[in-house]
């Protein structure tokens, strides 16, 4: 009894953390697990279950599949030309929100928002739309898309593995399908006639505060080379510049605000300017003004280029002030800007403590590619234009060819699916699509560590009894009612989870759950995970419930209150649908 006590008390807080954001996930969850391992809850094989699992080994090979497709350009290519050829929002939404969909059934759906999140602000820029409007379709659209295979989401594969390890068959490649499919569908005509209404113009709203999504603050040191000094602002011309508007002036321990036409500029003076992401730098090629970073210094003219990033779910920066995060050394980039839920943060930089969905705005040098934490950021934009070559193109059409083939393979039930992403992993790197230092830098690590803990915590709840308590209470408020509302509160269950926490951590803490109700209610497992794998996948009410939905929170220029206007609708719908599915079907 003491032990059920112990890993209930213990679990609310693991929750607590995860919802305050305390720390990262996998840290939070990790260090549970070690908790439970050396209070005697779980033994060690238990403790490390999760990390030889089916389904987390063939997450881990996905990522390197997805990322030489993302590499190749041949995804962005493509889409770019619909968006080129798209008018108004009603054509876009049709052209863009299936297709999609469809690609989020056979890819991982973070690199795909990644990479259309510019695409769709650089074309609402052109169109005088509002990105507002479509950026929360887009992350909603993957997601959906996600649940219609094994490999759409890793919640899927997460879920198998769990099946597998119970000593079932686990899902058939396109068994999610039967639910994942309806709910696409659904999902995608409910975004398409009510997402334009539901959803801000948050484009106009946002111009009175700041210009919009893409100003920041940005620092001006004053050198003893700059000809000006001495002189006033309007004599040095800083009150005509492009997109750029001379805020404040830092000098010694004054800060000068507003700046009059009049004030006379000084050696050491720190000039605190809004503007635009793509001309804030400008300044920087006047003689005697040098941007300043984090780090109180700057790259040389010349030799930057402009990174526009948001911080991951799973960033080793989370909850660290930038100035002691050693940011310049370890990714050749210096932060200038911080944006944070549709606010420019205008403290100084170096104090500012992370927190995920925050924007950053970097300088980066030559070899920020090369040395970048990938984990760290999602990235939404730079400066720079990225050309892929003929050969990147060669190599992006043979991948996308070996996962046709290998997802063939495995459908017609001839190899299991670690086998055959492990196989196609082997061959990227034997014809050299990718070396092995891309292959390790394509996999997200924190990732495969917060779902492989989750392992040990719901051995933890099946061990202390805490699951079969939570199955009884759950079976005993709704089997009066019927086996729709058995199912009703396993979903509703599961999707408070996920809201709370990232969708594989809550599937593996609902899986012991829903097997203990499958068994004492002879249910078949396969039906009830189905119901777990999607309620862990439908995220939509929160910003924070799936990575995706924080990719575009900054971006879009949401607020926490349009994603609960638009996403609880889609998640009744989403729920409703799932459910009346796997109660006939059953």
């Amino acid at each position: 009894m003491l032990e059920f006590y112990f890993v209930l008390f213990t679990t609310i807080l693991m929750l607590l953390g995860l919802l305050f954001e305390i720390e990262r996930p996998e840290v939070i969850l990790a260090s549970t697990v070690i908790l439970y391992l050396v209070t005697g809850v779980i033994s060690p094989v238990e403790a490390t279950k999760g990390f030889s699992n089916e389904g987390v080994l063939t997450i881990g090979l996905l990522f390197i599949l997805a990322g030489s497709i993302q590499k190749s350009g041949i995804v962005d290519g493509a889409f770019h030309q619909f968006l080129r050829n798209s008018s108004t929002s009603k054509h876009i939404l049709g052209k863009l929100l299936f297709p999609i969909s469809f690609l989020s059934a056979f890819m991982n759906n973070t690199p795909i928002v990644i990479a259309f999140t510019p695409m769709i602000r650089k074309w609402c820029e052109e169109k005088g739309l509002s990105p507002s409007k479509f950026l929360i379709p887009l992350s909603y659209a993957t997601i959906l898309g996600g649940t219609i295979t094994i490999i759409g989401t890793s919640t899927n594969l997460v879920v198998h593995g769990l099946l597998i390890d119970e000593g079932l068959d686990g899902f058939s490649f396109f068994q999610p399908a039967i639910v994942g499919i309806p709910i696409t569908i659904v999902g995608l005509t409910y975004l398409f006639f009510f997402s334009s209404s539901l959803l801000p113009d948050r484009r106009l709203a946002v111009m009175n505060k700041v210009e919009a999504i893409r100003e920041y603050t940005g620092e001006i040191l004053i050198t003893k080379d700059f000809p000006y000094i001495g002189q006033s602002v309007e004599q040095a011309r800083l009150r005509s510049l492009k997109g750029l508007y001379l805020v404040s002036i830092l000098r010694e321990q004054e800060q000068i605000a507003p700046v009059s036409n009049l004030t006379k500029l000084k050696e050491h003076d720190r000039l605190l300017f809004t503007g635009d992401i793509t001309t804030i730098t400008e300044l920087q090629n006047k003689k005697g003004l040098n941007l300043q970073t984090s780090q109180g210094s700057h790259f040389p003219k010349n030799h930057h280029r402009l990174v526009e990033a948001v911080v991951s779910h799973y960033s080793s920066l989370l909850h660290k002030k930038i100035k002691d995060t050693n940011f310049r050394s370890r990714h050749n980039a210096a932060v200038i800007a911080v944006h944070r839920k549709n606010q420019r943060l205008k403290t100084k930089i170096g104090d500012i403590v992370l927190k995920p969905g925050d924007i950053l705005l970097m300088v980066t040098g030559t070899e920020f590619n090369k040395n970048v934490i990938q984990n760290d950021f999602y990235f939404i934009t730079s400066t720079s234009k990225n050309i892929k070559t003929k050969s990147q193109l060669i190599q992006g059409w043979f991948s996308i060819a070996l996962l046709g083939f290998m997802i063939l393979l495995v459908s017609l039930g001839f190899i299991q699916m670690v086998t055959a992403m492990s196989i196609a992993t082997m061959l990227l790197i034997i014809f050299k699509v990718i070396t092995p230092p891309e292959a390790k830098a394509f996999i997200q690590w924190n990732v495969l560590l917060l779902v492989a803990s989750s392992f040990g915590i719901g051995a933890a709840l099946i061990n202390s009894g805490v699951a079969n308590a939570i199955a009884d209470l759950l079976i005993h408020l709704t089997e009066p009612i019927g086996m729709f509302a058995v199912f009703l509160s396993v979903y509703l269950l599961t999707n408070l989870f996920t809201e709370m926490m990232s969708n594989n951590a809550a599937a593996v803490l609902m899986f012991p759950i829903a097997i203990e109700i499958a068994d004492k209610m002879k249910i078949d497992p396969i039906s009830i995970s189905i119901i777990v794998a999607i309620a862990a996948s439908a995220s939509f009410a929160t910003p924070i419930g799936y990575q995706t939905n924080l990719i575009v929170y900054g971006p879009g220029g949401y607020q926490f209150k349009d994603f609960l206007k638009i996403g609880i609708p889609l998640n009744i719908l989403v729920m409703i649908t799932t459910v009346t599915i796997v109660y006939f079907l059953r």
